[in-house]
């Protein structure tokens, strides 16, 4: 399994599957006339299926790996969950992405920190375990970095992305005394911290890498597809809060481009990092040249 350099630092990602979803329904908001200008270059980068009716989304999370932790960011769909409005996902029991961590020389007992960049349960599925017939933490030696302001929010407002995973994915870590309640300007370190994204879900957040002169940033949902860097108003179904989705997607791209910030996004098409490009209406993304 290839990994990344970026500066001091080791980057590397654990797929676990790809997964179409049905465009418009995803971007409730579009028309056909919308996509057209964008079908065959999304197309051609593997994010539309070639009769442009699904986009196609990986699920996967990244590793960073410092001199001190070996870090997880997300952890995917998971196994043994009841998501019946997901086919793919509902009891899922295959072993891809333990697989493929191990690919990487690390089992579950390696991962000393665990970053939910937000609580929808294709971010948090791999947290748990099934135990006899209980919910244990997957990874018994990490702490669990969770945003309070959301465990609060999604425990008392219903979300239909977020509702799922609470009582199988998300509560257990908490019983368990593994989890580490934080806001979303949190700081590990002076290589990696975190940068408020809110939006998407009420306290989002991407975790910001720097080493040296070398800056990257892990950017969870902030954004699906590679034509939102066109169109960062296209609000996908799951946003939680449309308006400020797309102010931070603005501000995000903006400031990134600026830091020529290595981008690793969860459900671009792989390899899934690149760089953000202006242009004279807006921006591009440019994929990494290093296949990882």
């Amino acid at each position: 399994m290839q990994q990344r350099k970026l500066g001091n630092l080791t980057l590397g990602r654990v797929h676990e599957l790809i997964q179409p979803f049905p465009t418009r329904e995803f971007f409730p908001d579009t028309t056909p006339e919308d996509w057209a200008p964008h079908e065959q270059w999304l197309i051609d980068e593997g994010a539309l299926t070639p009769d442009g009716a699904n986009i196609i989304l990986p699920m996967q999370s990244y590793i960073v790996r410092t001199s001190h932790h070996n870090i997880l960011v997300d952890t995917c769909v998971g196994n043994h969950k009841e998501r019946p409005n997901r086919l793919s996902w509902h009891q899922k029991t295959d072993s891809t992405y333990l697989d493929n961590l191990r690919a990487h020389g690390l089992g579950v007992e390696d991962i000393d920190i665990v970053m939910c960049t937000h609580l929808h349960h294709d971010h948090v599925g791999w947290n748990t375990r099934l135990e006899n017939g209980c919910w244990v933490p997957t990874f018994p030696n990490a702490r669990y970095l969770i945003s309070r302001k959301e465990l609060d929010v999604f425990t008392s407002v219903e979300d239909p992305a977020a509702q799922p995973s609470l009582d199988d994915s998300v509560l257990p870590i908490v019983e368990s005394g593994q989890a580490e309640l934080i806001t979303s300007d949190y700081q590990l370190d002076d290589e990696v911290f975190l940068e408020p994204t809110p939006g998407h879900t009420p306290d989002h957040f991407a975790v910001r890498l720097k080493s040296g002169s070398h800056h990257g940033v892990i950017a969870g949902d902030l954004m699906h597809s590679p034509v939102q860097c066109l169109h960062p108003e296209w609000r996908p179904r799951p946003d939680f809060d449309p308006a400020q989705a797309r102010a931070t997607r603005e501000r995000f791209m903006a400031e990134h481009a600026e830091l020529q910030s290595l981008v690793c996004m969860m459900h671009f098409p792989l390899p899934s990092a690149g760089h953000f490009q202006m242009q004279e209406n807006g921006f591009r993304f440019i994929y990494d040249r290093i296949d990882w």
